[in-house]
């Protein structure tokens, strides 16, 4: 077995930490581990300089990925890299989204036994990085807002098994509320499907298919067929609102009348302003965003 570089967040809590260590004696008993924690892009990209032929083991959840990997794809060392995951935190999104257990112990037992396989990549018009998922409206919105309830329950429960992964149920909750309404024109591989003159509640891209530790904002999507799933809805009035968050918490909105399901390689939008929520993380506002799918663009270690 090569030896393994893992690059864990300096940030991580104490339960985090123990759980990291039960992977770490995992990996152990069959090879040899380093261990670098980094806080910021600068220490990463240092760390990463220095991983030479070992391979990387990403320690943490959607945040930490999307880190690593957009490292990686700074230093144009992506496409030749290959990654393996340990779950830690809350949400673990992507790591739900490809069949990598959320408990370390076995998600290091893939690390060291699994199947290196091609994995796809959202890219944006300006060389940014998705791993798992993007949205826009309701969505940025219920995650900001579910980022606070995530990490106000995240210490109730043990483990895996706390409350944090409500927090973007109750994000969506209170979006929903009073959401974020705006007009965009909405274009899915060149065809308008939504325009300006109707307002939408939010719109998602997938890579992965959950979001907020489990919520299946993108069903079907998958990080291995070279699409990206796409939502958009535009559940405008009170009761479709309602509606909406309904369907949403039981995975059967992308078959409401007022919701758009495709697949596709390109997904534009542009209008009023926006803010967008990537791997968890809030940027804008924006006028315009374009996203496409990079096929098999790194691999990862799965199971």
């Amino acid at each position: 077995m090569d030896p393994l570089l893992v690059i864990t967040n300096s940030d991580a809590g104490p339960a985090d930490e123990q759980e990291l260590e039960r992977a770490l004696a995992v990996l152990r008993d069959r090879t040899s581990v380093e261990v670098c924690a980094t806080s910021d892009p600068g220490e990463l990209d240092g760390v990463l300089h220095r991983a030479g032929s070992r391979r990387i083991v990403v320690a943490g959840g959607d945040g930490s990925m999307h880190a690593v990997v957009a490292a990686l794809h700074r230093r144009h060392e992506l496409h030749d890299a290959v990654l393996g995951l340990l779950p830690l935190g809350t949400g673990n999104d992507f790591a739900r989204g490809n069949g990598i257990p959320l408990d370390t112990e076995e998600a290091a037992k893939v690390v060291l036994h699994g199947r290196v396989r091609r994995v796809d990549l959202i890219l944006d018009e300006v060389g940014e990085i998705v791993v798992n998922s993007v949205h826009a409206g309701a969505g940025a919105q219920a995650s900001r807002r579910g980022e606070r309830w995530k990490d106000r329950l995240h210490g109730v429960g043990v483990g895996g098994l706390n409350l944090g992964k409500l927090g973007y149920p109750i994000g969506a909750a209170l979006a929903a509320m009073k959401p974020p309404y705006v007009r965009l024109r909405v274009e899915v591989d060149g065809e308008v499907v939504v325009d300006y003159d109707e307002p939408v509640l939010m719109v998602a891209v997938g890579n992965g298919a959950t979001v907020g530790g489990g919520t299946e904002l993108v069903p079907g999507a998958d990080t291995r067929d070279g699409k990206v799933d796409v939502v958009v809805a535009r559940s405008a009035g009170p009761l479709q609102r309602v509606g909406y968050l309904g369907s949403l918490l039981r995975g059967t909105h992308s078959h409401r009348d007022d919701v758009i399901a495709l697949r596709a390689s390109q997904v534009s939008i542009d209008g009023e302003e926006f803010y967008c929520s990537a791997d968890g993380e809030i940027y804008g506002p924006e006028r315009r965003r374009t996203w496409r799918v990079e096929p098999g663009a790194y691999s990862m270690v799965l199971p």
